[in-house]
């Protein structure tokens, strides 16, 4: 402070200009040439303020001498022993003000998160002072300041302090939330993104179209949001449907002609609860393309793409090559690894594979008794080769279907439900060895098989127990040739579709989709998986009218009712449509990795809560029967027995 101190003039001329010079005090810009402690009005100035000369976050050095304006709110009072310090914020950072004894008493009446302006000069800090970040070498010597909204004294909570309220109550008052500088530049870096994203598919010719979303429901996903229409008065109530996802309309967009490549950062919509990585409102980047190939090309082909969509497959990387360059400062591979939905599975158990880590699960159907239809597979923990995941195959919870066996020297020649010796030869297991062994339909379906589970929930254990720390090198991985169908587990149909019913099939299972066998059709669709997270998917879509009614009439089933919804569509296949395919990736998830965050709340600016429900806007909400009238719709009453 020495320093400091050296470069003013003494306290008491400091006291005798504070007497002397104006001094802004808040409500309709009244000035006071006394002493500034003769009590400061509460109130919120309504008329003319100086205008910012800078803001906060954009002082430096450079600027030591300079006479600035600042404007922003106003953070806890530290003392020091001969001046006072408070930090001013805005949205661009954080700078410190140094105030002297009698122009502090004033300040120091105004509450915490209020907002002011202030003028004052830049000066460097001493040496032993400064530290890094923006701001860290300044501060500014106030010389005056104006009260323009005083905060009430009591705040739901206090952004800036160090004991904050939970999530839930946070979402209630996300606007004092939205102060804290981790939600702040999330934003900000979310804003970054979208621009890049932008600027590369303006470069690669893609037209940036808005589609409509109020449609038609339809069977074909997740729940939906209905909206009704105003009703005639005989009238049965009419819905819209928020649109789940632009699927069809960017399909027409391509099939029209008129877009070649189309794109939009689009709101989607499903009713569905809320959870760590879902949000019944969300955003994705969407992305259609006219004239996708039906089949590897050369580029492709090389690393085990082995379908068509690689047109798809080059704008996606490069869109994230741009992104985690300009943002996270990372150097991507020109190509991602690409592995098929077989693989995956029966190497990870898992559609969507963590590869920064190994426990990688072999196949034991040889060595272990197997009925024709079964596989038995296995996670062998070894103490030489894993010792970091010991203490987890331990302490791990076994997932259902899952054995767990720890080899001893007791038990090494019968660990398992008859004698050992030859497996253990077989496998080369020793005393100390833990095996995770689970039967499973040879058939792979679904999103995950047990053992995945397990290999998933003994990483959690080790990262709790902090015997494993992952890479911080990102893992993305290409998810390809998933089954084009699968079997309904939540509706009563025999099959579904398990992307969506306008995948095309692989070009070499066509014969298989019209002779019968649906389930042992593979899709030309693709997931961009990173770090265990799908964070994108698409796939080449039906271009054949008649294959596309096959696939509604004869594999899905779907009733003339069912279909009609989607007969728009059969119309522009019927109309000359060019092969074309798309991708959609989530950017609320894709935000919250580039923000390392575990959830896609902290990435949204007013996300709805757990629940689903909306905090903040207290919706969905209630309203009056009148309103219900204008739609034909009346209250529902549960008769209570």
């Amino acid at each position: 402070m020495r320093a400091i101190l050296l470069a003013r003039p003494s306290l008491a001329r400091i006291a005798s200009n504070i007497l002397h010079r104006p001094v802004y005090l808040g409500s309709h810009a009244q000035f006071h040439s006394g002493p500034p402690s003769q009590g400061l009005p509460k109130v919120a100035h309504c008329g003319p303020y100086p205008a910012r000369t800078h803001t906060c976050g954009s002082l430096s050095a450079a600027d030591h001498g300079s006479r600035v304006v600042l404007s922003g709110w106003l953070l806890n009072k530290r003392k020091g022993k001969n001046f006072s310090f408070f930090p001013l914020r805005d949205s661009t950072g954080t700078i410190q003000l140094i105030v002297d004894p009698l122009l502090s008493e004033s300040l120091s009446e105004v509450p915490v998160e209020s907002v002011v302006s202030i003028h004052g000069v830049v000066q460097l800090r001493p040496p032993e002072a400064r530290r890094q970040g923006s701001g860290g070498d300044i501060d500014v010597n106030i010389t005056q300041f104006t009260l323009l909204n005083p905060a009430s004294a009591a705040l739901p909570f206090v952004p800036s302090g160090h004991n904050l309220p939970n999530e839930d109550f946070r979402l209630r008052h996300r606007y004092l939330d939205l102060r804290r500088s981790a939600l702040a530049d999330n934003l900000k870096k979310r804003s970054q993104v979208a621009h890049i994203i932008r600027n590369i598919l303006r470069d690669l010719d893609f037209l940036d179209v808005e589609t409509p979303i109020l449609l038609r429901s339809s069977p074909e996903g997740a729940k939906e949001f209905l909206v009704p229409a105003q009703a005639k008065d005989s009238e049965r109530p009419r819905f819209y449907a928020l649109a789940q996802s632009p699927q069809q309309p960017k399909q027409l967009l391509i099939c029209s002609g008129g877009v070649d490549r189309y794109y939009q950062i689009a709101r989607c919509f499903r009713d569905e609860g809320g959870r760590k990585d879902r949000q019944p409102e969300f955003t994705q980047v969407d992305l259609e393309m006219a004239f996708v190939s039906w089949g590897p090309d050369a580029r492709n082909a090389a690393d085990g793409w082995r379908m068509g969509g690689g047109q798809v497959r080059d704008v996606v990387e490069k869109i994230i090559r741009f992104v985690w360059q300009d943002v996270k400062g990372i150097a991507l591979p020109e190509r991602f690894k690409v592995m098929t939905y077989q693989e995956a599975m029966m190497r990870f158990g898992s559609d969507k594979p963590d590869t920064r880590f190994g426990l990688e699960i072999v196949n034991l159907s040889k060595e272990l008794d197997s009925r024709p239809q079964e596989t038995v597979e296995a996670i062998i923990i070894r103490k030489r080769d894993e010792p970091q995941f010991l203490a987890a195959s331990h302490k791990c919870p076994l997932e259902p279907g899952v054995e767990r066996f720890a080899i001893t020297q007791a038990n090494l020649q019968q660990w398992y439900h008859y004698p050992t010796a030859a497996i253990n030869e077989a496998l080369n297991v020793v005393p100390g060895d833990t095996l995770f062994i689970s039967r499973r339909s040879r058939i792979l379906s679904g999103g995950s098989t047990a053992l995945g589970r397990q290999r998933s929930a003994l990483l959690q254990t080790a990262l709790e127990e902090k015997t494993y720390v992952l890479p911080e090198a990102p893992h993305f991985l290409w998810i390809t040739e998933f089954p084009l169908f699968g079997p309904d587990t939540e509706g009563d149909r025999k099959i579904c579709s398990t992307h969506h019913p306008f995948t095309a099939p692989m070009a070499e299972d066509i014969g298989t989709l019209y002779n019968g066998d649906p389930q042992m059709v593979r899709g030309q669709h693709y997931d961009l998986v990173l770090n265990g997270v799908e964070i994108g998917g698409g796939s080449v879509r039906v271009h054949d009218a008649k294959m596309q009614d096959f696939i509604f009439t004869q594999i899905l089933q779907l009733s003339e009712k069912e279909r009609e919804p989607f007969s728009h569509l059969l119309g522009a296949l019927r109309s000359g449509a060019p092969p074309h395919g798309g991708i959609a990736l989530g950017f609320d998830r894709l935000m919250a990795i580039l923000c390392d965050s575990p959830s896609i709340r902290d990435v949204i600016a007013f996300p709805k809560a757990s629940s689903g429900n909306d905090l903040l806007f207290e919706s969905p909400g209630n309203v009056e029967e009148s309103v219900l009238k204008d739609y034909n719709l009346a209250p529902f009453t549960v008769s209570k027995q």
